[in-house]
């Protein structure tokens, strides 16, 4: 267990079960969803990388819960359980994997670049950091529209290194933006340890030293997160401004489905095993006395849900031909149009 386990369990017999009960049943979707995802690409059903977030399913089910479905949301390469707790439908997005009619975007972005405008995730991001100015963009437009709603950008420990942070959290500050940016933490920057890349203390130092309030959680600790995510998106809807939360977490599998990551010792990953963030909530709502059998079965319901999802979009048609160039915007010879 990770040290921040005992203040969780204290409080565990005052858990509001109601809440939690729903944020076990996603977290478990997630995780489903993305087994079956990496089972159906050795199937060849999707083509292309998938980058899964199995052992982080917290950071999603922490976060996303505590917006609106207007809210705005930006994520990562790394984006399925970003999207799905956003409110996106998993069939959608099963189809969108497969390169079916009916995905989020007719089956022309896939896995890394899942966008569903409806529930407001304005898409996943193969570009990392590319998603940060995109966020502070769509902050600025809500505050200049004079919305109540906020953004939140997810992104991972690999993006602080990149330009686009300084200068959207820069940006973010300068103009009291209602942006949350959310450093999804897991220690590796594709197959290199963050740390032996990055100077300073890290993303939380840095924002600070920008002028936004910031704060580390554990991030295999949905309880944590959940409690942090709403202060701060609660703190921006009163007009406070940006903040920044870092969730130390971690990818039980490698960089993609494919990758074995034979970089990490099996002992490291062995030791996050057993700080699983869907054990843990299990163990705190069996602590706020929920039956066993009540927690299996939301298991159950959300493996049985995930499977019939994978089903339907195996089965499902190809988009038709006609639509293949729909969305394309045709702007003539660029020499003739721009110079």
């Amino acid at each position: 267990m990770s040290q921040a386990a005992p203040a969780r369990d204290k409080g565990a017999a005052n858990l509001d079960v109601d809440r939690f009960l729903p944020i076990l049943s996603l977290m478990w979707q997630i995780r489903t969803f993305e087994e079956l995802a990496i089972e159906s690409q050795k199937e060849g059903l999707v083509l292309g990388a998938i980058h899964p977030s199995i052992g982080q399913e917290a950071v999603a089910a922490g976060i996303c819960p505590n917006m609106w479905r207007t809210d705005l949301l930006l994520s990562t390469h790394r984006g399925h359980g970003h999207t799905l707790a956003k409110g996106a439908d998993p069939l959608a997005m099963m189809l969108e994997l497969f390169g079916r009619a009916g995905g989020t975007c007719g089956g022309k972005g896939g896995s890394m670049h899942i966008a569903d405008f409806g529930v407001g995730m304005l898409g996943a991001n193969g570009v990392v950091g590319a998603n940060i100015p995109i966020g502070v963009g769509a902050a600025h437009a809500l505050k200049l529209r004079g919305a109540s709603e906020v953004a939140v950008c997810i992104f991972g420990d690999g993006a602080i290194n990149r330009g686009p942070f300084l200068e959207g959290l820069n940006w973010a500050r300068v103009f009291d933006l209602p942006v949350l940016f959310v450093c999804e933490d897991n220690g590796f920057s594709a197959t290199t340890r963050t740390r032996s890349m990055t100077g300073g203390p890290g993303a939380v130092a840095r924002a600070e030293s920008l002028g936004l309030p910031a704060e580390e959680v554990d991030g295999n600790d949905v309880l944590a997160v959940d409690a942090a995510a709403r202060a701060a998106i609660e703190a921006m809807r009163r007009g406070e401004g940006p903040r920044l939360l870092q969730c130390k977490t971690y990818r039980i599998t490698g960089h993609t489905a494919v990758d074995p990551a034979p970089y990490r010792d099996p002992a490291e990953v062995a030791d996050w095993r057993t700080r699983c963030p869907i054990a843990r909530l299990e163990a705190a709502l069996r602590m706020a006395g929920v039956e066993q059998a009540r927690l299996d079965a939301l298991r159950e319901t959300a493996q049985v849900d995930m499977r019939e999802v994978r089903d339907t979009a195996r089965a499902a048609d190809w988009p038709d031909t006609a639509t293949a160039y729909a969305d394309v915007q045709d702007i003539g010879c660029p020499t003739v149009r721009a110079f």
